[in-house]
């Protein structure tokens, strides 16, 4: 007898992600005062948009691997099989400079904000761009800040340890704060496919000195001694997905992948393979968006833990995209 070959939807879990009622996000000042944000025909740059106080999230969960997008059991909004449209990508900047992206989603005859970059209360967002119809994969464009096993870390001592080797209480090398205790690490293993694919950093291509195997959101961080365009301070955090070029940095796809992700008391900036990279930022926004499994975990053993942003300048792909290959970083030099 066959074997009946594996449903996707039974062996992948479906996707959640956190949203807000595009009521809830509104023009404070700029032509459209007061209205929702609304399809980029009809937004206005130079608009500034605020997330109403108290605002509420609700739980977008998605079907993986459907074009379109399809809602799966569980959700807050929508019914099982019910398709997502996408409306419009936006670009926004926040007073502080930080620039950030949402998407703007139809479900039934209800829209919705996306936020692919953390959002708060109390902030004005003036918008920048806007994009007619992007790809709907983007819905797929889950979160997930981690290292792949073998990774070496520095410690405090200067000693090397493969990431899989380390434990809660074990003191990791940070560049701001000397070292510090490692509060917890979190494995899942996911697909390497799609927004889970690994980018792999070869040795030496950004002075690292082995292979450094991360996923796609995982920033890298970068000291400029010469400021780019765009670039509005000297410390700088890339995603490694932007730093692609398709010959020392890649996209690897295919078969499975076991990432690990590191939590401290702080947001810190530690050593991999030699080079300075993210911890995990435990927020309501970035947590919302991992990897169910390590969601729950994160949450599950720090209630209540915000932490805030290490400073620096978030390249976001418009700026990389105007910028020559290598401009952001020299090997040896990163």
């Amino acid at each position: 007898m066959t074997a009946r070959p594996p449903d996707r939807s039974e062996t992948l879990p479906s996707q959640v992600c956190q949203v807000f009622a595009a009521v809830d996000f509104t023009v404070c000042a700029g032509v459209n005062l007061h209205e929702a944000l609304t399809v980029p025909d009809d937004a206005c740059l130079g608009d500034a948009y605020r997330l109403r106080h108290g605002a509420a999230t609700q739980r977008l969960a998605l079907q993986r691997d459907t074009a379109p997008p399809l809602i799966a059991e569980g959700s807050d909004i929508g019914h099982s099989q019910e398709p997502v449209q996408i409306l419009g990508r936006f670009v926004m900047m926040a007073g502080s400079g930080d620039r950030v992206e949402v998407l703007l989603l139809r479900v039934a005859a209800e829209d919705y904000v996306l936020p692919l970059s953390p959002i708060g209360g109390q902030i004005d967002y003036t918008l920048l761009q806007s994009f007619d119809q992007p790809a709907q994969t983007m819905l797929a464009d889950m979160l997930c800040i981690s290292f792949a096993r073998g990774t070496t870390i520095t410690l405090n001592d200067g000693s090397p340890r493969q990431i899989e080797a380390l434990r809660p209480g074990d003191r990791v090398l940070t560049r701001d704060h000397g070292g510090q205790p490692l509060r917890w690490v979190g494995k899942t293993t996911q697909r390497a496919v799609g927004s889970f694919a690994p980018v792999v950093i070869s040795a030496g291509a950004m002075g690292n000195s082995g292979d450094l195997i991360v996923s796609q959101h995982h920033r890298m961080f970068l000291y400029q001694r010469n400021r780019q365009k765009g670039i509005t301070s000297a410390e700088v955090l890339v995603q490694s997905k932007h730093l692609v070029d398709e010959r020392a940095i890649f996209l690897r796809e295919g078969g499975f992948v076991e990432y690990y992700s590191l939590v401290f008391d702080r947001h810190e900036i530690i050593y991999a393979e030699g080079i300075p990279a993210e911890s995990l930022l435990v927020t309501d926004a970035t947590v919302s968006r991992l990897p169910p499994d390590l969601a729950a975990e994160v949450t599950a053993r720090f209630p209540g833990l915000r932490q805030n942003q290490h400073f620096g300048t978030e390249a976001t792909r418009e700026v990389l995209a105007g910028l020559e290959p290598g401009t952001l970083y020299r090997p040896g030099r990163a």
